[in-house]
């Protein structure tokens, strides 16, 4: 199976550039990522983190005042 993919990829042309393109996107998202997370204030962190422990009462009782 992996021989039939291999030889069919084998002869179209430009193929190689698909994983340099793969690379590139991934590494400039990662990056970008990267930059996000260490633009962020703090008290925005604190906030986020604690979500997942809050109960859902309490999220609703805020949002409604």
């Amino acid at each position: 199976m992996l021989r039939f993919i291999k030889h069919n990829f084998d002869t179209i042309d430009g193929v190689a550039i698909y994983p340099i393109v793969a690379l590139l996107t991934f590494f400039a998202i990662f990056i970008l990522m990267l930059f996000l997370v260490f633009k962020m204030k703090r008290k925005h962190i604190d906030e986020i983190s604690k979500l997942p422990l809050e109960d859902d009462n309490n999220l609703n009782n805020e949002n409604y005042e």
